[in-house]
């Protein structure tokens, strides 16, 4: 299993690279933007793109507007991530693993998260880097309350065949520069509380 997931994630790398910077971004900005709906007072957690992932910094700076942003700090190794609330102009420093986090902010528990990935299929699984982080936040969050995840992706990074793990959370949808998915009712997989 853990050959399968290297050689997707390879797949998936290769395939974001090449849509990087062909302007699909401003497309799926858009179509994300409307996904996400106009939406006042929730707590929105974005993130801040590394390499060549999708940049989400227009919408999160378009929905700071009504609302409170906040974006992901790794607390460390096998635990939850952490929020830390984001404004357009903020002071931002060197986090854990080469991602810029807010110099200062509140700690935030988000209702919708904007979900970095490096592959997804079309029933909106996803696969990350590797270390779990979004699962383990997400299963903490949707235990207690109704949490929205929603991918963020370009087109070419769908996979087929994509490795499922019992830990692993479904998203509630994936953004692309085309499209919206959403996930279809399985029947062989219950719902997990607060979806």
């Amino acid at each position: 299993m853990t050959r399968k997931k290297t050689a997707l994630r390879e797949a998936a790398f290769a395939a974001r690279e090449v849509a990087f910077g062909t302007g699909l971004d401003g497309p799926a900005q858009a179509a994300l933007l409307e996904e996400i709906g106009p939406v006042r007072d929730q707590i929105i957690a974005g993130y801040m793109p590394m390499r060549t992932e999708i940049d989400p910094l227009p919408v999160m700076a378009a929905l700071a507007d009504h609302n409170r942003i906040c974006v992901p700090v790794i607390a460390g190794r096998a635990l939850p991530l952490r929020f830390r609330e984001w404004r357009p102009d903020g002071a931002m420093v060197d986090g854990p693993f080469g991602a810029l986090v807010p110099e200062t902010g509140d700690w935030l528990e988000p209702d919708i998260l904007i979900v970095p990935l490096v592959g997804f299929d079309s029933g909106c699984n996803r696969i990350g880097y590797g270390g779990g982080f979004y699962d383990r936040t997400l299963e903490g969050l949707r235990a207690t309350r109704p949490t929205r995840a929603i991918g963020f992706a370009y087109d070419a990074q769908e996979l087929t065949g994509l490795v499922v793990e019992e830990t692993d959370q479904l998203l509630d949808g994936v953004v692309t520069e085309s499209r919206v998915i959403r996930p279809l009712p399985d029947p062989s997989r219950p719902p997990k509380p607060g979806i």
